[in-house]
């Protein structure tokens, strides 16, 4: 009997080859092999949304191989993905397979598996099933929802705007929080406060306290306001002190902190943006890898489950092998005596089967590391730690907090909190990473008791100014778009990336920015069709499609009333105006009229609102000064090549250069480069077009690697890119005539790396090597990611293994540290000795990235 299964990618053929006997063949569909038609009427909107499908042209010869395939078989399987796109696509085939007369003498299931192993594989075959309906409706009224609103909203927003716009169901609402976010930060106007502290000491210990009451009332954010304030409350405290403060409170407790659940798509992504600087596009790409299959020397397997999830649940099975990994490699303590459950709350999740996990958790990050790539096994060890370290026991610790007084009475308290962690827990594995971390750094306080007396270094303020909200990175996007409903996790990935295609938000320092594009277009929705970029709209729109797929409610009463909302009011916006410029606090330096910020094809620009007035005045120019070359391009000549115009034009970020226009509606974009700050675009000639227009430039394989090396300018600079590492290219040097060995010569500076101050060895049971460098702000001893300061009291050849040990544990238990103030602070400090009020002022430095993961603490041999 032939059987023939059918998945999505080569890679997963590839893996399943090896699982299936010699019965089977395994054929890949490349993905999607319909889609709707790309024009008007794809969905019929007067026949209960009939919705018209071509196949897809690049897909044609796998559709060809397909139906030949399935003539010479007896039995198909369709073993797509196991979500609504993969039940869709399984739909899509069956649906072919009909129209060519092939399905009557044959048996065709549908077979699902979460992971790519030989034991899920052969169940899922066993255990074959028709395809899902209500699945299949609910990417349809998806597929549909998304194409009403594009096919209609875009192009009066090429009529209104300019054209190659685009309005999404989801994307625009994620356009929305980045605009709103942005209107936020300009609108926030920073307060001055001081917070008050006292240093002390006992037996060489110094610690810090921070002033919580004054004068019998509790001190809030705003009770000191602005540096005279200090000066009296400081000068005040240091009297009444007399150089003594006195030990009122000391309250000890116990405190844990459990592990995080396992991955969900969400914080996945998430969490690789934070911890491995990936961006979550770049992340499903490698956790797709590892999921269909990696050549580990036995042939492809599966590494991972199914990376397209909602559940925090793991299979039985999983949660078995993970504690009988536990009890073998780890002290008792660390095994918790009965299985952790983490309960999911997205009523989507029930149709994914697992949260993201190890196939086989005994395949450990370093016994694989040779066949992965440094992303795959980045990945992979993140995974692999989360799951492992999701099944451990809570860390623990000894919180202290002293309250002491200054003065007669308890008039005055300062507050004093400190920490210690006296058993790792699941940090010994994994500490989860945080985005714009408000937490507070742990400290190690003395042995205090009641009643102690103790004497005072010094009493100071210290200044403060509250900051913004932070803009939206990947991470935090990702989050507010799951916190609010916007789209499904498996979505976020292409909402990111068709904002950046689109041009409406820009990175900087990895925060999105709105440009001046998505500005208007944000505007112009939110004034319009305010219910379609709605937060809650949207969010609820998803529940109803997770209700269609729960087949707890039907797709096309879904679609009529989502439609007959969304024509009425379309209809009624034909004829409103292009959205309104900007009106600048600024007069035109021609006429005296005002001047706007305007947007045209090529980018915005300031202009004279005395355009389309008598006397008419056609003042303008570029955001960044230069008169009258924002509106229009100029062309500096022809490329030889390509008989194309090279282009001189202005955007958001400054001047650039293009090759040839941009083709209406066309997704390809023609070639551009950022002209650098050091080069005047008044001097830019059609030779110095050429030479920026060639980069980047291929500088030829390196000697060592046999890896391109590439020269090219960023937006920091020129610089020599290879195998993944950058290093600027000095000023001595020029992007456009280095040679290969120059290069090879910059690259290997940048691979040496600092040299440490004293090398200690191998780590006693992580195994890697634990050396003291010199740092900024003094030695430090790093193994791994984790670098932790050295005490004052000790000196690089002070420090022994244990005691370098010690602290890295240490410092991977901290967690991330915390900024003083309401969200994030910019301070300085303003110090007071005991007798005297002056003052020296420093600026804080930022808040500490998270905490790297702290070394396995490996079961004893005894």
């Amino acid at each position: 009997m032939t059987k023939l299964l059918i998945v999505e990618s080569p890679s997963k053929a590839k893996t399943l080859e090896k699982y299936l006997g010699k019965d089977f063949k395994v054929l890949a569909s490349y993905g999607h092999i319909r889609d709707l038609i790309p024009k008007t009427g794809a969905v019929d909107v007067d026949h209960q949304f009939a919705m018209k499908y071509d196949i897809i042209d690049r897909n044609a010869k796998h559709v060809d191989s397909i139906t030949k395939a399935v003539k010479a078989s007896d039995a198909v399987y369709l073993a797509t993905d196991p979500d609504r796109e993969g039940e869709a696509i399984s739909w899509h085939i069956l649906e072919i397979l009909k129209s060519k007369q092939l399905t009557s003498d044959k048996l065709i299931k549908r077979v699902v598996f979460n992971e790519i192993t030989k034991t899920a594989v052969q169940h899922a075959i066993e255990h074959p099933r028709d395809i899902s309906m209500s699945l299949v409706n609910a990417q349809q009224a998806r597929r549909a929802l998304d194409y009403l609103v594009g096919f209609n909203l875009s192009p009066l927003l090429w009529k209104k705007i300019r054209r190659g716009l685009s309005a999404g169901r989801v994307q625009s609402p994620a356009l929305r929080l980045i605009v709103e976010r942005e209107l936020e930060i300009e609108a926030f106007k920073s307060q001055e406060y001081w917070s008050i502290h006292l240093h002390s000491h006992k037996h060489q210990h110094s610690f810090a306290a921070k002033l919580i009451q004054l004068d019998g009332k509790k001190v809030e954010q705003f009770t000191v306001t602005n540096q005279a304030q200090e000066q009296e409350v400081v000068g005040k405290l240091i009297l009444q002190s007399a150089g003594k403060t006195t030990v009122q409170r000391v309250e000890k407790k116990q405190r844990s902190r459990n592990p995080a659940p396992p991955f969900t798509t969400s914080t996945l992504q998430q969490e690789a943006v934070r911890k491995l600087g990936f961006t979550t596009s770049r992340t499903m790409r490698i956790a797709q890898q590892l999921y269909e299959g990696i050549n580990i020397g036995s042939g492809a397997v599966g590494l991972i489950t199914y990376m397209r999830t909602d559940s925090f649940s793991l299979a039985n099975e999983a949660v078995a092998q993970i504690r009988d990994y536990i009890k073998k490699n780890y002290d008792a303590d660390y095994l918790p005596n009965s299985p952790i459950f983490y309960k999911t709350k997205s009523k989507s999740a029930q149709e994914a089967h697992e949260a993201i996990r190890p196939t086989d958790i005994n395949v450990a990050p370093a016994s694989i590391r040779q066949y992965l790539s440094d992303e795959q096994y980045k990945l992979y060890e993140m995974i692999w730690k989360r799951a492992l370290a999701c099944q451990m026991t809570p860390a623990k610790f000894d919180a202290v907090t002293v309250d002491l007084s200054v003065g007669q009475d308890e008039a005055n308290l300062f507050r004093a909190t400190g920490q210690t962690m006296i058993f790792p827990g699941f940090i010994a594995v994994y500490s989860e990473g945080v985005d714009d971390s408000e937490e507070e750094e742990d400290k190690k306080l003395p042995i205090l008791h009641t009643a102690e007396v103790l004497e005072v270094e010094k009493i100071f303020g210290e200044q403060h100014f509250t900051e913004p909200p932070p803009r939206y990175s990947e991470a935090s996007l990702v989050k507010a778009l799951e916190e609010y409903g916007i789209g499904r996790p498996s979505t976020y990935a292409s909402i990111i990336s068709t904002l950046q295609d689109r041009e409406y938000v820009s990175i900087d320092k990895k925060r999105f920015i709105p440009t001046d594009v998505g500005r208007v277009v944000n505007r112009f929705l939110t004034d319009h069709f305010n219910r379609y970029v709605d937060y809650d709209f949207t969010a609820n729109l998803e529940n109803q499609l997770d209700d269609i797929a729960e087949g707890e409610q039907e797709w096309v009463p879904v679609l009529q009333n989502f439609w007959d909302d969304l024509s009425k009011n379309i209809e009624s916006k034909k004829d409103v105006e292009r959205p309104g410029t900007e009106v600048l606090d600024e007069q035109c330096p021609k006429c005296g009229r005002p001047l706007s910020k305007q947007l045209s094809r090529y980018g915005s620009f300031i202009g004279c609102t005395g355009y389309n007035e008598t006397p008419k005045c056609d003042y303008k120019r570029s955001l960044n000064g230069a008169e009258n070359t924002a509106s229009e391009p100029t062309v500096i000549g022809e490329d030889p090549a390509s008989k194309l115009p090279i282009l001189l034009m202005n955007g958001p970020y400054g001047p650039y250069l293009q090759l040839g226009q941009a083709e209406t509606d066309s997704k390809k974009k023609p070639k551009r480069v950022s002209i650098p700050k050091e080069i005047n675009p008044s001097t830019v000639n059609l030779e110095i077009a050429q030479q920026l227009l060639a980069l980047p430039r291929d500088l030829g394989a390196h000697p060592t690697t046999g890896k391109k090396i590439v020269a090219n300018i960023g937006r920091f600079g020129p610089y020599v890119n290879h195998d993944g590492k950058f290093k600027s290219i000095p000023k001595t040097d020029s992007v456009f005539d280095i040679t290969p060995e120059r290069a090879v010569e910059i690259l290997a500076q940048a691979n040496a790396g600092p040299t440490p101050l004293r090398e200690l060895g191998e780590h006693p049971t992580a195994g890697g090597n634990v050396a003291i460098y010199s740092g900024r702000f003094g030695p430090y001893v790093q193994h791994g990611e984790i670098r932790a300061t050295l005490p004052k009291s000790q000196g690089p050849e002070d420090i022994s293994m244990e005691q370098a040990v010690e602290l890295i544990a240490e410092k991977a238990a901290k967690g991330p540290s915390k900024k003083v103030s309401a969200r994030k602070s910019s301070a300085s400090k303003s110090s007071a000795g005991k007798a005297a009020a002056s003052k020296t002022t420093a600026k804080k430095t930022a808040a500490k990235k998270p905490a790297a993961k702290k070394a396995s603490v490996k079961k004893s041999s005894s």
